[in-house]
């Protein structure tokens, strides 16, 4: 009797440490899981046929469904975007991503197209998702 209780005991001292570095990892992953900084504000970006992916560009203009305007993160209205913009072009071959959400009107991101165009903006990455097949 005294050896099958010992056995026991050997059994669930060998697995403690197992179980001790699954928490740990399961601790880590949900700590470092989101480290990627987020847009101030939620855009679903518009479906495209096109496949292709964008090149890593220097700045980021969001367009929200409401009309709300972002540079890289920071809200601003049109004037203060294209100022900003024009500002923070350094080089000829400057890249812009303008992030529209699906529901924005497309008056509201033509006039933004528009307004990065006025502000020196040469290269404009339109970023859309893929359309479900």
């Amino acid at each position: 009797m005294q050896f099958s209780q010992s056995r026991r005991k050997n059994e669930e001292e060998r697995i403690l440490p197992l179980i001790n570095i699954v928490f740990l990892l399961l601790i880590f992953f949900m700590l470092a899981g989101r480290l990627a900084a987020s847009d101030p504000f939620e855009v679903t970006p518009a479906r495209s046929a096109s496949e292709g992916q964008a090149a890593v560009p220097e700045l980021l203009v969001l367009v929200g469904a409401g009309g709300e305007l972002a540079l890289d993160g920071v809200i601003m209205d049109e004037a203060s975007l294209g100022a900003a913009v024009a500002e923070r072009l350094t080089a000829a071959d400057t890249r812009v991503r303008l992030k529209a959400d699906g529901g924005a009107m497309t008056d509201e991101v033509v006039a933004v197209m528009e307004l990065l165009r006025d502000a020196g903006v040469k290269k404009l990455n339109l970023l859309t998702v893929p359309l479900q097949r």
